[in-house]
């Protein structure tokens, strides 16, 4: 990374953690982009050109990891299904989740602080399902056009037929659904009056619930070229 893009970074980091701050003490419909942009010590128009909204502002980490997730399932190896590659991303090593195992309490406050912010603000909840739709159609789109490619290599035509579509898309919505379904979980967790010390391991043990339930129904989908 040069000089230039590397300063950008940094600049744009800088906005993000000084609105999550922000966002933290005020809730996130109190605060606007030009009090960020004050705090951040930037023009109003220097935040608009790292993130084109409020809602971006506190979505950026969750879109990074959308994007990862698509990314993981196109990079997977020959032969494997697309919900192998899928769960591995999903429950990869790192995060907040592990550092509340590991016993950090200022891990475990941004987390509820992080989801209480989220559930007090229906422009936040709108803004999720947002998120979440577009992943889940990126990940439609790119098993459709891993099925037509199948297709083309054993002789047919190599366009999406309707039902490809739709099977595409089913596949999507039920892999997506797990990570829906555990956001849902951990945010329900954190929330509670429960010590969730061991909040990591349960999503895991809940995902391998979900996963196997889907494996049942997908094991022979979409295997990796």
């Amino acid at each position: 990374m040069g000089l230039r893009e590397l300063k950008r970074e940094r600049t744009r980091q800088l906005i993000a953690d000084v609105a999550g701050r922000l966002f933290a003490e005020r809730g996130f419909d109190r605060v606007s982009v030009a009090q960020v942009a004050r705090e951040a010590q930037v023009a109003e128009a220097t935040v608009f050109n790292y993130f084109a909204s409020k809602e971006d502002l506190f979505y950026s980490r969750l879109e990074t990891f959308e994007t990862g997730l698509v990314e993981a399932i196109k990079a997977r190896g020959p032969g494997e299904p697309v919900a192998t590659a899928f769960r591995r991303y999903l429950l990869q090593a790192g995060g907040l989740l592990a550092q509340v195992e590991a016993g950090d309490a200022d891990a475990l406050e941004r987390l509820r602080t992080m989801n209480r912010v989220i559930s007090a603000s229906p422009a936040l909840l709108a803004r999720e399902q947002q998120v979440i739709a577009s992943a889940t159609a990126a990940v439609a789109a790119l098993l459709a056009a891993e099925q037509s490619l199948a297709d083309r290599t054993s002789g047919g035509s190599g366009k999406p037929s309707p039902a490809e579509d739709v099977g595409a898309r089913v596949a999507a919505n039920a892999l997506m659904g797990v990570h829906r379904a555990l956001i849902d979980y951990v945010r329900r967790r954190v929330l509670s009056d429960e010590e969730p010390g061991r909040l990591a391991a349960e999503v895991a043990d809940r995902a391998a619930d979900a996963f196997d339930l889907l494996d049942r129904g997908f094991r022979d989908y979409a295997p990796g070229k």
